[in-house]
């Protein structure tokens, strides 16, 4: 019976939809399949257009959080999950935050980053673990992602930090009419619909593009929110790599008209900490004149350049 129940409950998903658009697509050309998976792709920026007011809220919690010191913690499956961990992982660099401020947590641990884990997210109880071994507390928010909106795995998580009262996020991909469940569970709930797949269940394709815009706007305005660009430059990157220290150089020569020696020379002094030295380009101040500016302006360059001329 519960076996029936969930074949049910699946048949019923949108994400398990036959597409009336792609039924022939295994007897075209290469050129009109790939005609057909273009223009199913762009419905899913038009989709996501639709949740840009709650998209905002979400913004709004999370760089809350951010300046309160909390953490955003992705809990997902599959695709979903892979996307969650891609997202953290490259906001360090990005960014240049510590790898706890975003992280993902994915339904049968690391390895199912590589490879599927058989059964890893049919039982809710396996996010039960993370809330402990993370230490997850009400400073921080839990975002889901499940394009399904059923995955036990994050529907788990989301029960447990609504017990605890901590703030949630839920990203899925059904009709926002069939997320009820999910809106009495979350504060906020992303439902960027866009209807049923070119292979039936494939969630990896439209679904899984439609996560990923909606993570990218997630954790790109947060970190603008909190300081980490200059109008729209990245001036907070971790310089891992030699692509990345000239990168910085061209930065701060480009926002202060400085030369590339005298860059190399301010990235030296604030030993490689590019919104220092860009401060020090813009205002003629010392290391120890530009850590204490810009510390005061919660590491906002503008903020601290006005200060410095008020």
């Amino acid at each position: 019976m519960e076996e029936k129940n969930l074949f049910e409950e699946i048949s019923l998903l949108d994400t398990e939809q036959i597409n009336p658009l792609s039924k022939d697509i295994n007897s075209i050309s290469t050129i009109e399949i790939l005609e057909i998976i273009n223009n199913e792709d762009q419905k899913v920026a038009l989709a996501v257009k639709k949740e840009l007011p709650y998209i905002a809220q979400a913004v709004d919690m999370i760089t809350k959080a951010f300046l309160s010191g909390g953490r955003l913690l992705y809990f997902g499956a599959g695709t979903s999950g892979r996307l969650g961990v891609v997202d953290a992982s490259e906001c360090p660099p990005t960014f240049g935050v510590s790898s706890e401020m975003v992280q993902g947590f994915i339904a049968g641990g690391n390895a199912a980053m590589f490879k599927a884990q058989e059964g890893a997210e049919d039982l809710e109880s396996n996010a039960e673990r993370y809330f402990s071994e993370y230490n997850i507390c009400q400073k921080d928010i839990i975002c889901g992602i499940a394009a399904s909106g059923r995955t036990p795995f994050v529907i788990g998580a989301l029960k447990i930090a609504k017990k605890k009262s901590i703030p949630r996020i839920m990203i899925t991909t059904i009709h926002r009419e069939n997320a009820k469940k999910l809106i009495e569970l979350s504060d906020v709930v992303i439902c960027p619909y866009v209807g049923a797949e070119v292979i039936a269940g494939s969630t990896r394709m439209k679904s899984g593009t439609a996560q990923k815009l909606v993570l990218n706007m997630l954790t790109t305005a947060s970190m603008i929110k909190i300081g980490k660009t200059y109008n729209n430059i990245m001036v907070d990157l971790q310089l891992t790599n030699k692509k990345l220290i000239e990168r910085a150089k061209k930065i701060i020569m480009n926002i202060s008209g400085i030369d590339y020696d005298s860059a190399v020379d301010l990235l030296k002094q604030s030993n490689g900490n590019v919104k220092i030295a860009l401060l020090m380009a813009i205002t003629d101040l010392d290391i120890n004149q530009a850590n204490t500016a810009l510390a005061s302006a919660n590491g906002k360059i503008k903020d601290a350049i006005k200060n410095i001329k008020k």
